[in-house]
């Protein structure tokens, strides 16, 4: 509990702004930015790159979201790459290959986040098996039965949807050609996700949760409903990240969604979360995304060598675990100063 109170006070000053976790992610944010800007020019700086790379960290962000806040509890969840296309594949089983209403197809996608979810937190709390373990084997599960179903439905690794105007222009659409509405979409979930971390009583329990299971469950926290309901979240907002998926590109790919896996760990650390558990916030991890997003698109418009995009974000990784013992020590050290 004392992580979040530490992460949430210290105002404007110099001394508050070390104590916050997000500083280093800010940045390397800026030092990243500013680097492809110079190499990339006015189309990077201009609508064409702002666009290119929000609609990456829109997507990667609405599912880093829950895994950050599933690792500021001390679990991982390795599941989000094959429910992304088990969702899509849903979705456009029910409404494109049977002619549901599209609320079905969306509803029936959402399901199967939350279903995997609810399964990944059971597994985790009823057993002894590290989340990681758990998750990892609930990937390969769900990866054979999305192929399995694409088989038996389609005979083939791809299902096509055409959704409705209405579906397309909330889910699926890109404004004046170049953003896709799902960046308002993150906003919306980057919202809901700082409210119920920073602001809510329950965002003190995830604290609590990451640093000492144990003292959390004998302080009354209901740790494993809790522990679930996280999963939860983390499968129903890679469930939407897939339904957002089919509706902009009218079609579902058995083999889409792996790459989200260690793109969103990857966003969650560069942003300052602690691989174990009990600290990071909702700002570090959507500077962390942007960060990410910006090499990977910022490659492309530096005209770079697309191999110097892994060695970037492999230093960055890197730097970012270095910066969060470097900004931890500072703020520890300026916490017994003021003492």
């Amino acid at each position: 509990m004392s992580t979040q109170t530490s992460s949430a006070e210290g105002g404007f000053s110099i001394g508050g702004l070390i104590r916050r976790p997000e500083t280093g992610s800010l940045i390397g944010f800026i030092v990243v930015y500013v680097f492809f800007a110079s190499l990339g020019g006015a189309v990077f700086l201009g609508a064409p790159g702002w666009s290119s790379w929000l609609n990456i960290a829109a997507e990667v962000g609405i599912i880093a979201l829950p895994v950050g806040l599933l690792m500021i509890s001390g679990e991982f969840d390795m599941s989000v790459g094959s429910v992304v296309p088990a969702s899509s594949m849903m979705a456009a089983v029910l409404s494109g290959h049977y002619g549901l209403p599209a609320v079905v197809g969306i509803a029936g996608g959402l399901g199967v986040g939350l279903l995997v979810g609810f399964i990944n937190g059971l597994i985790v709390t009823r057993t002894t098996i590290p989340s990681l373990i758990a998750t990892i084997g609930m990937m390969f599960a769900v990866m054979g039965m999305t192929l399995g179903l694409a088989v038996m439905v389609k005979g083939s690794t791809s299902v096509s949807y055409v959704p409705d105007a209405v579906t397309k222009a909330l889910l699926g659409t890109f404004i004046n050609g170049m953003f896709n509405v799902s960046i308002f979409w993150w906003l919306g979930f980057v919202v809901v996700f700082f409210f119920f971390l920073h602001l809510s009583p329950l965002g003190s329990w995830v604290f609590a949760l990451g640093g000492d299971r144990d003292s959390a469950r004998n302080a009354g926290i209901p740790t494993d409903k809790l522990t679930i309901g996280l999963f939860m979240t983390s499968g129903f907002c890679a469930a939407f990240v897939g339904i957002a998926q089919v509706m902009t590109y009218q079609a579902a790919q058995v083999a889409g969604g792996q790459s989200f896996i260690f793109n969103s760990i990857m966003c969650v650390v560069i942003g300052g979360v602690l691989l174990t558990g009990g600290a990071g916030s909702v700002i570090g991890i959507v500077l962390g995304t942007m960060t990410f997003a910006v090499v990977n698109q910022g490659i492309f418009f530096a005209a770079l060598d697309p191999n110097i995009g892994s060695i970037i974000i492999g230093a960055l990784l890197l730097a970012a675990v270095l910066s969060n013992d470097t900004f931890r020590a500072l703020a520890m050290t300026y916490a017994t100063k003021k003492k």
